[in-house]
């Protein structure tokens, strides 16, 4: 059974993907080498081919007018012709007739041509020939004298030429080994950043140790890529450390009220087995008992969301639309005010475009209301405002509480962080964190500062956007337009 035809070619290109880089430049180098000095020899062979019978046939050429001039006075028949030496040059002396003369003791000549022939009759002035036969060539050159014509001829000679193609192939065999050495040695040398990158990789799987950076040397493309694994080497410490940092606040975080949990629900489980519930908890303190319960299960409820849309970072299913942003504080103001209906919320907004996530940028107003109600006194309303300024959209958050502690402000919006101040407050210290996310997904800025009313005024710029183009509407029998 015969196989495909493109079988082969195949395997051939799987077995030179298998081999390493080192082989595959060392075989290129030689291959290179090679292929050089074959179109070398190519080109030197035919040179020297060239000029080696220009030689003979310029020496043919001045022997054959000797002999020519010597034939015009005595006659071709009558010209007086030396005995063969042995070796040199072949003559011969072509008559009128067709008949030759040759000198004494010569090796025969090929036939006489015909073209040769028309030179002794006249028809032509003088011809080069070049006969090669299977046992010896000939060049022949063949000049009208008298009434007939003299010939003068060389064996050809190719133990120049088979000389200089031995000794070419002698030095092409060293090329090809020098070649192969050189492109090994280059090979190895110009890897050697790359096998040390192989070897930081492979100990960064093996040890997960993430701290030892790879020494920048070399230049050009390997220096660029050990700067581009060095960064990512950066980045993956920093997205561990992020991790290692928000699992113990976490951690932390949730260690207090699961311990107030766990003593709440184990004191009502040993009243319940001692029979002696309803006389130990009277029926108000198990009524306050069972709301504590509540409200730290829905702390632990708030937290777990937040560490949910905390740690999932920017990756959301929301998609990206241009909305009014003053639609979206309102709802938010109606969300805080059905949460916490002591919260009094003053909005003074105007209608302000955007391109961003609906649920998102609401979820970020809404902690914003949040922090500011926890610090607001009762009597003093937390004031959101909203307006265009410039290229942006400016929603500013304050409240009438006691601001923020200077010392604390470079940290308002770190993951868990709390003011001393606040500790006793309600909260996981992950609201801020998230608007500061929120803000930054959207490309925008937030900034804290003191508000004119002694507390503390959080504010958010996002780039605006153009309202939407109008959207067409057909009703009955007519356009509309829907703005």
């Amino acid at each position: 059974m015969s196989r495909p035809a493109g079988r082969e070619p195949r395997r051939l290109t799987r077995w030179w993907r298998r081999r390493s880089l080192r082989t595959r430049l060392t075989v290129i180098a030689a291959t290179a080498i090679a292929v050089s000095v074959f179109a070398a020899f190519q080109v030197a062979s035919e040179l020297l081919d060239w000029e080696l019978r220009d030689t003979v046939e310029d020496q043919l050429r001045a022997d054959s007018r000797v002999l020519a001039t010597n034939a015009e006075r005595a006659g071709p028949a009558q010209v007086q012709l030396p005995p063969y030496p042995g070796s040199g040059r072949l003559v011969r002396v072509i008559l009128s007739d067709g008949s030759i003369r040759t000198p004494a003791g010569q090796p025969s000549l090929p036939p006489v041509s015909e073209q040769a022939g028309r030179v002794a009759q006249g028809e032509s002035a003088d011809l080069m020939e070049s006969n090669d036969s299977d046992e010896e060539g000939y060049v022949i050159y063949t000049l009208r004298a008298g009434d007939g014509a003299v010939q003068v001829a060389r064996v050809v000679d190719d133990g120049p030429i088979n000389r200089f193609g031995f000794g070419m192939l002698l030095i092409g065999l060293l090329c090809v080994v020098g070649g192969a050495l050189v492109g090994r040695t280059v090979a190895r040398t110009g890897l050697t950043p790359i096998d040390r990158l192989t070897a930081a990789a492979v100990r960064v799987a093996h040890t997960r140790d993430l701290d030892a950076d790879i020494p920048d040397e070399g230049g050009g493309e390997i220096r660029r890529l050990i700067q581009s694994i060095n960064d990512m080497l950066a980045a993956l410490r920093s997205s561990r450390r992020a991790q290692r940092l928000l699992a113990e606040d976490a951690a932390h975080e949730l260690k207090t009220p699961l311990t107030s949990l766990r003593l709440n629900v184990e004191l009502l489980i040993r009243l319940d087995r001692r029979g002696t519930l309803d006389s130990a908890l009277p029926a108000e303190s198990r009524t306050r008992l069972l709301n504590d319960l509540g409200a730290q299960v829905t702390e632990l409820s708030t937290l777990v969301a937040e560490l949910t849309d905390l740690a999932r970072g920017d990756v959301s299913d929301e998609s990206t639309e241009v909305l009014d942003l003053a639609d979206v504080v309102v709802a938010a103001a109606t969300r805080a005010g059905s949460r916490a209906p002591d919260i009094e919320v003053a909005l003074d907004v105007t209608s302000v475009w955007v391109s961003g996530r609906p649920a998102a940028l609401e979820r970020a107003v809404l902690n914003l209301i949040d922090n500011a109600g926890k610090w607001s006194p009762a009597d003093q309303p937390v004031q959101v405002r909203l307006r265009a300024e410039g290229a942006s959209a400016v929603l500013e958050v304050d409240d009438a509480g006691p601001g923020i502690d200077a010392a604390d402000v470079p940290r308002v919006f770190d993951r868990f962080y709390r003011a001393d101040s606040a500790r006793a407050l309600p909260g996981s210290g992950l609201g801020l964190s998230i608007v500061q996310r929120v803000v930054d997904a959207h490309g925008g800025r937030a900034t804290v500062a003191r508000s004119a009313r002694g507390g503390a005024l959080l504010r958010v710029d996002l780039p605006a956007a153009g309202p939407p183009a109008p959207v067409a509407r057909l009703t009955t029998g007519e356009d509309t337009e829907v703005r």
